[in-house]
């Protein structure tokens, strides 16, 4: 009988347009999405009303380069550890997709052009950011604490916050304290975005090694400090109704939204105390659903009337 050996995937011929999809898959895009929903409203606020479109197109472009360099820098680094976790396991460097050296490649190819399209289009501040922000997320959060402490999403997740200054700088060429107070609710945000995360995955980051909050702290501590950040997160997120000023669509938006957010952190905790089966991904996917209505709200309260 003729049996046939599957021939491994790296061995595998890979057609351009699957290789295409592993470069993208390489950049994150729905992390990616994430970030650029905090640019655009941002930029909105920065004018007063609708900035220049070829700016807007210019800035996501080169914001959506940036931060698919730095989540292909990721991918590189953490090819060691993402073959042994269900979440990452057919990331392209593990399926042999793609190679180490033409993931690297990328990586920095996409740095270098979204550096000098920032700088050419919109101006050298906007563009010294982006450098900053993938060199925080690759070697302050990746490199040095991912591995090494609990606190590695608090800090590392600063990275995250970047697009806010790219965003505002690349309309008005500084940074302001609106700017400032958005970036902070984003680092205050992500704590309680990404914990939830980290206690469904709680066994692959403990067999890898990698000291997530869920992995060397009980379920219960996980959901009292998600609860902290998310009414901190609430109350950042009000310091721009007297300093910006915001209107009544964005004041409204904000104490619902953010409402909800705390109920279900609060939900969630309640459920991780009783030794209940908790639903962190309901956590997770909320506070996204919570992020993308309070910036859908910065970029629309300038617009109104009221």
């Amino acid at each position: 009988m003729d049996v046939t050996i599957p021939t491994p995937v790296e061995a595998r011929p890979i057609g351009f347009r699957r290789k295409a999809a592993a470069y993208i898959s390489l950049t994150k895009p729905r992390v990616m999405e994430l970030l650029l929903v905090t640019t655009v409203p941002v930029m909105i606020l920065a004018y007063g009303g609708i900035p220049n479109l070829w700016l807007v197109a210019a800035t996501v472009i080169g914001g959506a380069m940036s931060a698919g360099s730095a989540g292909a820098f990721n991918c590189y680094i953490d090819r060691d550890i993402d073959r042994h976790m269900k979440r990452t396991e057919n990331r392209p460097l593990v399926t042999g997709e793609l190679s180490p050296r033409e993931a690297l490649v990328f990586s920095w190819t996409l740095a270098v052009l979204s550096t000098v399209w920032l700088a050419v289009t919109t101006n050298l501040l906007a563009a010294g950011l982006s450098v900053l922000a993938i060199f925080f997320y690759v070697c302050v959060y990746t490199l040095w604490l991912k591995r090494r402490t609990e606190q590695n999403i608090i800090w590392g997740g600063i990275a995250g916050c970047f697009p806010v200054l790219i965003g505002w700088s690349s309309v008005t060429a500084s940074l302001d304290w609106e700017a400032w107070i958005l970036f902070a609710v984003v680092f205050l945000w992500t704590p309680p975005h990404y914990w939830p995360l980290s206690m469904k995955y709680r066994s692959d980051y403990k067999e890898v090694g990698v000291p997530m909050l869920a992995v060397v702290r009980g379920r219960a501590v996980v959901g009292l400090q998600t609860i902290l950040y998310a009414w901190a997160t609430v109350a950042c997120s009000l310091l721009l109704v007297p300093l910006a000023p915001m209107g009544i669509t964005y004041t409204a938006i904000a104490l619902v939204a953010g409402g909800w957010f705390i109920f279900e952190t609060h939900r969630l905790y309640n459920l991780a105390i009783r030794n209940e089966e908790a639903s962190p991904m309901r956590v997770f996917h909320g506070s996204i659903t919570y992020l993308s209505l309070l910036f859908l709200a910065v970029g629309i309260d300038p617009l109104l009337p009221f």
